[in-house]
């Protein structure tokens, strides 16, 4: 069985460095890449820390159901 762990806080709390902690002490997890439509920050990679995409192709995905959730904010 596996299990799901959502890690959520406000920007700069720490979550990355927890994640990348956790992931350190137990090799078996693994990170799920989020969709956005905002701009990259200078030191995030497209495919790695997001998969950063414009509103137009965003909502397109969202019409062919290609999410498991969707959150706006």
């Amino acid at each position: 069985m596996s299990s799901l762990f959502i890690i959520s806080a406000p920007s700069g709390c720490g979550k990355t460095s927890l994640v990348k902690a956790l992931i350190k002490r137990n090799g078996n997890l693994c990170v799920s890449v989020s969709h956005t439509t905002r701009k990259p920050r200078p030191e995030e990679t497209n495919e790695i820390n997001y998969y950063f995409t414009s509103l137009n192709k965003f909502e397109k995905m969202m019409n062919k159901l290609m999410f498991f959730v969707v959150f706006y904010a």
